[in-house]
């Protein structure tokens, strides 16, 4: 048996097998310039299972290995540091062991680099060093994969783009793909509490739409508000400070609940220029209707410079972890790295519950009849303080939740406070 039928074996018996394709084997995927694991763990709670997760940067890659080494969940799937264009599908030596064959995997997926066509930047498209979308189709033409996802920022969709557009779609088709649409999909409709529109691109293999078609997930009208989303974790570093705290605290809440909206987008930043910060200008003055002081960003609760990190005239600074939790990240997902590093991974990263919905639109053609896999899948999420659909598939039973966690969720209220009522167990 090759080592691609020993990993499919370690995830038919892992507790959530993921979706099951044609041949009754969970859905398989690679991800290139995976970061720190936005758009793989998205896809993850869609059903699929990673073989393996390719990323150049050092200290994403350490993000991945603390999140999915070791992890059940993600048996069998490597993290293999480097640049992809010198990782070569069949004889890499962290590869080469699956005897992976043309036409096995099921979706080959990437967040190929967004400067060439950030509105930030000087968008030189395909004259810039970093677009890798040349390499992305060059290992969709070597590993025929079912499906294909690129993710990128919304600058792609641009009129200038036009021609360089056409000639990515028209040699995927040449591959015998079907073109089911570049999509501008805004994370706030899929449970996000931020705007972040992003342009992502899926095709797929002409012979499995038969009969079969491809819907974009329509996501939800009502949004997330940075309120929802952040409440809880606010509070917990406002807890050790006691009446000050809690004035504070009551002074910034009260800001974002009537303020009402979700996260203007946040960013990643350059290696090259500074610091971590939430963006530029119209970005911070969006903050500070929020309440939050977007300057900088705030240090660890283990390492709080109170008057530096939560006592600002302008209100308090995000955690990196809160950070992570605007782009719907779970709690629990750990990034590694200082403080900037760790910053500009969530500021680069694919909201999870975003690539969750897209991947559950591919999964639905890629399964025999475009049918659910399990009770689970089609099931929504709602925010029980709100009672609102965020738009995000629930996860399996015995999950945690992908997305922000929503105000009311769990929450401790301070200690000389009484709870209206109790939130649902966890």
């Amino acid at each position: 048996m090759s080592l691609l039928g020993v990993r499919l074996g370690h995830l038919l018996t892992s507790r959530r097998g993921g979706t099951l394709n044609s041949s009754g084997k969970p859905l398989t995927s690679i991800e290139i310039c995976a970061g720190a694991g936005g758009q793989a763990l998205g896809l993850h709670m869609a059903g699929f299972r990673h073989l393996a997760l390719l990323e150049i940067d050092k200290f994403a890659c350490r993000t991945l290995r603390a999140n999915v080494s070791g992890n059940p969940e993600w048996a069998g799937c490597e993290i293999v540091e480097g640049d992809v264009k010198e990782v070569d599908p069949f004889t890499h030596k962290q590869l080469a062991e699956f005897g992976l064959q043309p036409g096995e995997l099921d979706l080959l997926a990437g967040g190929v680099p967004c400067p060439p066509f950030s509105a930030a930047g000087k968008q030189l498209g395909e004259d810039d060093e970093r677009d890798l979308f040349p390499r992305m189709l060059e290992l969709v033409g070597r590993l025929r994969p079912k499906a294909v996802m690129i993710e990128n920022v919304r600058g792609i969709l641009d009129t200038k783009f036009d021609e360089y557009r056409e000639r990515i779609v028209g040699e995927l088709k040449a591959y015998g793909y079907e073109f089911c649409g570049w999509e501008l999909i805004e994370a706030r409709r899929h449970g996000v509490p931020q705007l972040r529109p992003r342009a992502v691109l899926v095709m797929i293999a002409k012979e499995l739409l038969a009969g079969v078609k491809f819907e974009w997930p329509a996501g939800a009208e009502e949004v997330v508000t940075v309120a929802d989303a952040l409440a809880e974790t606010m509070r917990e570093r406002y807890e050790p400070y006691g009446a000050r705290g809690r004035a504070v605290f009551d002074r910034w809440l009260q800001a974002a609940t009537e303020r009402g909206t979700e996260a203007p987008t946040l960013v990643g930043g350059s290696k090259k220029h500074g610091g971590a910060d939430l963006g530029p200008s119209r970005a911070k003055a969006a903050w500070a209707a929020l309440g939050v002081d977007a300057m900088g960003v705030a240090n660890d609760p283990d390492a709080c410079v109170p008057e530096r990190d939560l006592f600002r005239a302008n209100g308090p600074m995000l955690t990196v972890e809160q950070a992570a939790i605007i782009q719907g990240f779970p709690r629990d997902w750990a990034f590694e790295g200082g403080k900037t590093a760790r910053y500009r991974q969530v500021g680069n990263a694919f909201p999870p519950p975003v690539a969750e919905a897209v991947g559950r639109a591919i999964a639905a053609v890629l399964r025999p009849g475009g049918q659910p896999s399990s009770a689970a899948d089609g099931v929504r999420m709602v925010i029980p303080a709100a009672g609102r659909d965020t738009g995000i598939a629930a996860p399996a039973a015995g999950q945690p939740p992908v997305g922000p966690t929503p105000a009311g969720y769990g929450q401790l209220p301070f200690p000389e406070a009484e709870p209206e009522h109790a939130g649902p167990s966890a």
